[in-house]
């Protein structure tokens, strides 16, 4: 495998540990949207890609040697997330969407071509499941602090950047929460080359 890898799971928009009963169903449905022979939707180079993941996801020993492949590429989840300022409960809600908005914001400074994060990118850099952020995430859209991209990746809009920096002056912990944000953004957009940033 190159040193730079496609990232499977990003293709399928699937969690890497997904079950094979979830990559199969997802792969149908990709499959039957971009196939080429779909008029409404088909589209060959898309379907090449969700077959080449499938195939590779689908295989139990292509798997893990993709698996293990993929793990010397990516940075670790970013410290600060594993802290117990983000426990359980409603009091960590806040500190998750600041979270968020911070490694979008970050990401913007660091990549300005391409400043989103999917929702796997979250997962991987917050260390938090899918379930634990779709609120916040829902939150932060209906506030405008964010919207997505053509490819369902989340991005900071100006209202999102007005009002964290709004929320930095005199906060330690979220300037703490910004600086390794900003830190993680050096490394993060090299280790992979994502379904997003190869159209």
């Amino acid at each position: 495998m190159a040193a730079r890898t496609v990232n499977y799971y990003d293709e399928l928009q699937i969690h890497p540990k997904a079950e094979p009963e979830t990559i199969h169903r997802v792969y149908r449905l990709f499959a039957a949207r971009y196939h080429p022979d779909n008029r409404a939707s088909g589209n060959a180079e898309t379907f090449r890609r969700i077959r080449e993941a499938y195939e590779t996801l689908s295989d139990p020993q292509s798997r893990a040697a993709y698996d293990a492949e993929l793990a010397k590429l990516e940075p670790p989840p970013l410290p600060v997330f594993q802290s117990g300022e983000f426990g359980n409960g409603i009091a960590s809600e806040g500190k998750i969407r600041l979270g968020i908005l911070c490694l979008l914001y970050a990401r913007r400074r660091a990549n300005p071509d391409y400043a989103a994060l999917s929702m796997l990118d979250l997962e991987h850099l917050m260390a938090f499941p899918r379930e634990h952020l779709s609120f916040s995430v829902w939150y932060l859209r209906a506030k405008r602090y964010l919207a997505q991209d053509d490819r369902s990746s989340f991005v900071i809009t100006a209202e999102g950047v007005d009002f964290l920096e709004s929320q930095l002056a005199d906060n330690e912990f979220l300037l703490r929460v910004f600086r390794e944000s900003e830190n993680g953004m050096m490394l993060f957009p090299r280790a992979l080359i994502t379904s997003k940033e190869r159209h």
